[in-house]
């Protein structure tokens, strides 16, 4: 197809981005990037009357719409991409005061968006804090003998917003027992007993759960709960 085939919706003011620079048919002026198609002549911005507008390149959806709004005049520049046989549009053209308009209109959404996106942060924020206090509250209730200070690690640790702890579980924030027990029994496993070292010398999860159960079970007790629970939690 020529690169300057006349373009789709043609009864609609297009310009054409020609795939090689053309001269102006009007005022011989070039090579030019943009021209306008009249009887198949090439014309460039200024003979076809629209050099004032300035050139908007597509990506950005609410952008081209405001400044196409914002703009008395306004038109859609393609350019023929031979691969695919067809037109493509590049973005437009619109009056630089719209342009500015638009750009002040999209500023002040971003702002928005920033404002609210901190009130939602801050309110997740607390949501969170008082969560974690309430399972750290829980964690004592179940194990008062557990130090306050590793109560609250603990719960924090467990109830991270997005990171499929038992504590972010349903049962989890529900405040259930099984779910508190085994967020505590965990952090035994982990902090208390030799379980990460046998996991890294290659014992099997199963086994090394199975080794250091006795381990969980003492400490368990020494924070005031019942024993049988210690290859549980996660």
């Amino acid at each position: 197809m020529p690169a300057l085939a006349t373009p789709p919706h043609s009864t609609r003011l297009v310009v054409v981005q020609p795939l090689r620079r053309r001269h102006c048919a009007g005022c011989r002026r070039g090579p030019v990037s943009m021209v306008v198609l009249e009887d198949g002549a090439p014309r460039c911005l200024d003979c076809a009357d629209l050099g004032h507008l300035v050139f908007l390149p597509r990506g950005d959806t609410a952008l081209t719409r405001r400044s196409r709004e914002e703009s008395t005049l306004s038109v859609v520049v393609v350019r023929f991409n031979r691969r695919k046989g067809r037109y493509e549009r590049q973005g437009v053209l619109v009056e630089e005061a719209g342009l500015v308009r638009a750009e002040a209109r999209c500023l002040a959404d971003a702002e928005a968006r920033r404002r609210r996106r901190a009130r939602d942060a801050r309110r997740r924020a607390a949501q969170d804090a008082r969560f974690t206090e309430a399972f750290a509250t829980e964690i004592l209730r179940l194990f008062p003998g557990c130090p306050v200070d590793r109560a609250r690690t603990i719960a924090a640790h467990a109830s991270v917003r997005g990171s499929g702890r038992v504590g972010r579980s349903a049962a989890g924030r529900a405040l259930s027992e099984g779910a508190v027990v085994s967020a505590v029994v965990a952090s035994v496993r982990h902090l208390d007993t030799s379980y990460d070292r046998l996991l890294m010398s290659g014992v099997p999860r199963r086994e090394a759960r199975l080794r250091i159960a006795a381990g969980v079970e003492t400490v368990l007790r020494e924070w005031g709960w019942g024993a049988g629970i210690g290859s549980g939690g996660t």
